[in-house]
């Protein structure tokens, strides 16, 4: 009998946390440069989903990209994040750009096109790439690719 109940409730158990579906990926937005140094600039974006799991799980970048101006001049970089269950969140993204790499690459004059941003004060910038979501051997991919002008404030 009380095998029957034990096994009864851990079936109940796991049926309830199940996961019914990856998040949904709804956008991402608010791409704003947080700082402009002479070594660095950093970049900073906002991932959003929504959660319908009883679980959680994480998710991991994968080689996006940042391109200003049609060149690539770094790529994201976060940590691990961990995905609330039934709930809408929003993923920090964030860029550190060395302004030596901008200096340096002058492909089909970039840095031309940069100091003219920077006197227009606008900036193209273009983030590609993807996001990885895992959770108990289940994993589903994100294909992010956002471009917004961004105001320079000085």
């Amino acid at each position: 009998m009380y095998k029957l109940l034990y096994f009864l409730l851990l079936f109940l158990l796991i049926n309830s946390c199940t996961v019914k579906e990856k998040p949904v990926f709804v956008r991402v937005d608010n791409i704003k440069l947080v700082s402009f140094a002479a070594d660095t600039i950093r970049l900073k974006a906002n991932a959003f989903f929504t959660n319908p799991n009883d679980v959680g799980g994480k998710i991991t970048t994968e080689e996006i990209k940042v391109i200003i101006n049609d060149e690539e001049v770094a790529q994201i970089s976060s940590d691990e994040f961990k995905v609330p269950a039934r709930e809408e969140f929003s993923m920090p993204l964030l860029a550190v750009i060395p302004t030596k790499r901008i200096l340096e690459s002058n492909k089909n004059g970039f840095l031309g096109g940069l100091l003219n941003s920077v006197l227009k004060k606008s900036i193209k910038v273009q983030l590609k790439g993807n996001l990885k979501y895992n959770v108990f051997g289940f994993s589903g991919d994100y294909a992010i690719d956002e471009t917004e002008d961004i105001k320079i404030k000085f």
